[in-house]
């Protein structure tokens, strides 16, 4: 079963990537970001929280979203044959990644690689600001921008470390094209 992690700042491009992956090898798509966006939308309890935190540029705390996770993963192995999942932008901390361990473990299954999509800050800063005109994303603005970047570096940059000792970790260089990302990727 093939287990990725896709990693990145926002912006970098993992959820573009992660959809190519999806269609390629026919694997479950895992995003935090789209189930609290699903919750956001349906107005849960959970949605409510998560929006306040997300419009200030902050993250949704790890018990909320482990357990989403652990359920996302759950009812997917129970609805049929999965050939690996897709974690898209999780975990997000290491706290995270060592649950993800954890309930992967119990199901006799593991990470395969983690794979980190590096863009440099201003060029995230661009990308952003322009899917903030397209998207109406109330969390593509430059002050939220700057502060997502700035909790992705202290919170998540550990996660890097933590995939690094395992030798799972692979970076890719997140500019060029869609293929050219790709074609990293594959390889």
């Amino acid at each position: 079963m093939l287990n990725i992690v896709i990693s990145g700042a926002p912006g970098s491009g993992k959820g573009t990537q992660s959809a190519i992956i999806v269609e390629q090898y026919g694997l479950s798509h895992i995003s935090t970001g789209d189930m609290l966006r699903e919750e956001i939308k349906a107005g849960t309890e959970n949605g409510k929280k998560a929006e306040a935190l997300i419009n200030d540029g902050k993250l949704v705390p790890d018990e909320m979203i482990i357990a989403m996770l652990h359920d996302r993963v759950q009812n997917d192995l129970n609805n049929g044959s999965v050939k690996g999942f897709i974690f898209d932008g999780f975990p997000r901390t290491v706290t995270q990644a060592e649950a993800l361990d954890s309930i992967l473990k119990q199901k006799n299954i593991r990470v395969g690689v983690m794979l980190n999509i590096d863009v440099e800050q201003n060029e995230l800063v661009k990308r952003l600001l322009n899917r903030g005109k397209t998207s109406g994303r109330s969390d593509d603005n430059l002050i939220t921008i700057q502060e997502r970047i700035n909790v992705y570096e202290q919170k998540t940059m550990p996660v890097i470390q933590f995939y690094d000792k395992q030798g799972k970790h692979v970076r890719i260089k997140g500019t060029g094209t869609l293929d050219e990302v790709f074609a990293q990727i594959e390889e």
